[in-house]
């Protein structure tokens, strides 16, 4: 190839390169004011336009004699855009529902943790349930197991994580990464992507935490008990404690891609010695169940069919109602890890 036929080659590569760039910056900086910039609708929708048309001229403009000039106009506006999202904050009060009005705190102190705000709701509908939250005291010496709950709230392919951790005196507490939303906001995926709403993790009982969600919202909650030591269990519960402690010191915000229930399977899998696989199914997240027995890091002396059949709870936690029995009955016919 002539020197002249690889430089017109390197041009066209790195217009494109900058055309892909200015498409995704215009767009998420679009989307950014739209969901974020403190005004009116109609002022929204104003300043919107003008970013998105700033980037498609600039986009137009590579094609033609002043590109660098149009480059340097959009950089400055796309700078000024980041200066503002980097000072926006998570609120550190607002107007929560009750279930997400705590955040949990932990206390360790040699072999004994102490949380304070277990969540543990007595639901008997959505808007229907008896407010408590407990201070509780457990033994990590009698730390024994993790189990994984997976929540389907968006068909076969969408799940909620809850991690569950279980003690020789029959007791459990389940770990939920959430999104705190507001009395009155609306459930969208891609606001969540721009600091609409702020993290918070629950740790509860589970006939609160899980029962909500099987007995009273009807969704489809699958257990999976993890092949793991008592010493893997206990790093990724006091992960959970240092994160929980982090996020009352220092709020950030829910992210429904970066920051959400779903880098708990990041977590689960580290602590089992698994180490972090690059794997579809982590985004796809309804598909965890196959990944981990795949890997190994559930029982594989039954079919996955078998798994993934005794694994679904509904039947159990509704027969049993959310008492004290909830937690027994839900492990009933469920393959132990090992």
């Amino acid at each position: 190839m002539a020197v002249g036929e690889r430089m017109r080659a390197l041009f066209y590569l790195g217009t494109f390169i900058t055309i892909v760039v200015l498409v995704l910056t215009a767009g998420w900086a679009t989307l950014a004011l739209w969901y974020r910039l403190p005004a009116s609708e109609i002022v929204r929708y104003g300043v919107c336009s003008i970013f998105a048309l700033l980037g498609i001229a600039t986009i137009i403009a590579q094609f033609g004699g002043r590109r660098y000039r149009w480059l340097t106009s959009f950089a400055v506006a796309f700078g000024a855009v980041l200066v503002w999202w980097n000072s926006i904050d998570p609120p550190a009060d607002g107007n929560w529902p009750p279930d997400l009005a705590r955040h949990v705190t932990g206390e360790i102190n040699g072999e004994i943790l102490t949380l304070t705000n277990v969540r543990e709701f007595q639901w008997r509908g959505e808007q229907d349930f008896t407010e408590k939250w407990a201070t509780e005291v457990y033994d990590l010496s009698e730390l024994q197991t993790f189990d994984l709950f997976l929540s389907y709230w968006g068909g076969p392919t969408m799940a909620h994580f809850v991690l569950s951790f279980g003690f020789a005196d029959g007791r459990y507490v389940a770990w939920s990464v959430e999104v705190r939303r507001e009395i009155g906001s609306g459930f969208s995926p891609l606001a969540d992507l721009f600091k609409s709403h702020s993290l918070i993790i629950i740790a509860a009982a589970e006939e609160d935490v899980l029962g909500v969600r099987s007995n009273i919202r009807g969704e489809d909650v699958q257990i999976y008990r993890m092949r793991a030591t008592p010493e893997q269990a206990r790093e990724l519960l006091l992960e959970y404690v240092r994160e929980a402690n982090d996020l009352v010191s220092t709020p950030r915000w829910y992210n429904s891609l970066t920051t959400n229930c779903t880098t708990a399977i990041f977590k689960m899998l580290s602590a089992a010695g698994e180490g972090i696989p690059i794997d579809w199914r982590i985004i796809v997240n309804g598909n965890i169940p196959s990944l981990i027995y795949d890997r190994g890091t559930v029982n594989t002396n039954v079919t996955f069919s078998e798994l993934t059949s005794s694994a679904r709870i509904a039947p159990r936690a509704i027969a049993a109602g959310l008492d004290e029995n909830y937690s027994t009955a839900i492990r009933e016919g469920v393959p132990k890890p090992y």
